[in-house]
């Protein structure tokens, strides 16, 4: 009956030891999860933290789905684990780099918080630009059918100035770099197709971008743009 009531028993563990397994994996997370940028964090990373002192099965699962309760009740952030991308529509193989990101599990945090307390108590002045440039890069992808050109790409952005060969941006310092971010962050995957005339590398929307989180609000990113032209067609009419 102890067992059933205690899962610790399992593992031959104490609560002080998993207490502190767990601690050092929301600091991880936390740390790793703003260093990067928001770049995905890896399963095994956190596995790791709990194996190299530890051997038994099931603990790293235990300590990981304790850390995400206490990121949830404390720091409000949902842990949540993406989705394994799509696969390709036209069985051409994806590129290295986004072949290993799906490889392995992975997650990222999502603020549970009310979105007018984010935006007031959490959201971070300096990364709005970076904000901005996300929606619409997906609204343009999203646009095009969840698949675009990479050249295509840039022929839209070209026209809000910015140009794949900056590389001193006054705000995002290299385009070229700033885009890669987002395919780093799961928002974009990059893939390689053979045509007639050699390879051509598409960008379509990945597990990030597929969220109804996200995708719902890049709808409705969309639909304001598209509803503000409609109204400067009326006022120019």
């Amino acid at each position: 009956m102890a067992d059933e009531e205690d899962p610790l028993s399992q593992f031959d563990i104490s609560k002080e030891e998993t207490d502190k397994l767990v601690s050092e994996v929301i600091r991880f997370i936390l740390f790793k999860f703003h260093q990067s940028s928001g770049t995905p964090i890896k399963r095994e990373d956190l596995t790791q933290i709990v194996t190299k002192n530890y051997r038994q099965r099931n603990l790293a699962t235990h300590v990981i789905n304790e850390a995400k309760k206490k990121l949830s009740n404390v720091f409000g952030y949902d842990l949540k684990e993406l989705q394994r991308a799509r696969a390709s529509s036209n069985g051409q193989s994806r590129l290295p780099q986004s072949q290993s990101s799906v490889d392995s599990k992975s997650y990222v945090l999502v603020s549970e918080l009310p979105l007018e307390v984010f935006r007031k108590h959490v959201v971070d002045e300096t990364t709005s630009p970076m904000t901005g440039f996300t929606f619409v890069v997906l609204a343009i992808v999203q646009l095009a059918g969840g698949k675009i050109p990479e050249e295509t790409l840039w022929h839209h952005l070209k026209r809000m100035g910015l140009h794949e060969s900056d590389e001193h941006n006054p705000v995002f310092g290299n385009n070229k770099q700033t885009l890669e971010t987002l395919v780093q962050q799961r928002y974009l995957q990059k893939e390689k197709v053979s045509g007639p005339e050699g390879n051509t590398l598409f960008y379509d929307l990945a597990e990030r971008a597929l969220d109804p989180q996200v995708s719902e609000k890049v709808k409705d990113y969309i639909s304001q743009i598209l509803k503000n032209d409609v109204a400067v067609v009326e006022l120019d009419d």
